[in-house]
């Protein structure tokens, strides 16, 4: 199973939507350099949500965008939520991700719950750590290992 990241995307604060900046440097046991999220103190050292569940969103009226979410990579035909804690993914050229977390927790409400009444990130966000760094960009293929 193959997919492909069609967002890049980082924030310098937490709980804010993040921009598509197309391509990043993500470092080893750290994440993406300069994004809030990023530290060698978590297991949630990177985000990925795919497009399809960014479009149920918009299915049901709202207009939302990679990286709304908060998530730093999204993806394009690869099942996310499929995938078991311990999976690792590569990106690009030589990326290697762990899975380590599937959905979240959210202790507040965010923006685009208090707009539809769900939000598909806490059940359809999975996070990981990095593995192995580098550069990371818009059409990178990712795949299963």
């Amino acid at each position: 199973m193959a997919g492909r990241i069609i967002a890049v995307c980082t924030s310098e604060k937490k709980q804010t939507k993040k921009i598509n900046v197309g391509d990043a440097c993500l470092k080893e046991d750290y994440g993406i350099a300069g994004d809030a999220h990023s530290s060698s103190d978590t297991h949630r050292q990177i985000s990925l949500l795919a497009v399809e569940s960014i479009n149920k969103m918009r299915d049901i009226g709202l207009n939302v965008n990679p990286g709304d979410f908060a998530e730093n990579l999204t993806t394009e035909g690869i099942n996310l939520v499929s995938l078991p804690v311990g999976t690792t993914i590569s990106v690009g050229e030589k990326v290697v991700l762990e899975i380590t977390q599937i959905g979240k927790e959210c202790h507040t409400r965010c923006a685009i719950y208090y707009q539809a009444g769900d939000c598909v990130m806490p059940k359809e966000g999975i996070f990981a750590r990095v593995l192995t760094g580098g550069r990371v960009k818009i059409m990178d293929k990712i795949e299963i290992i």
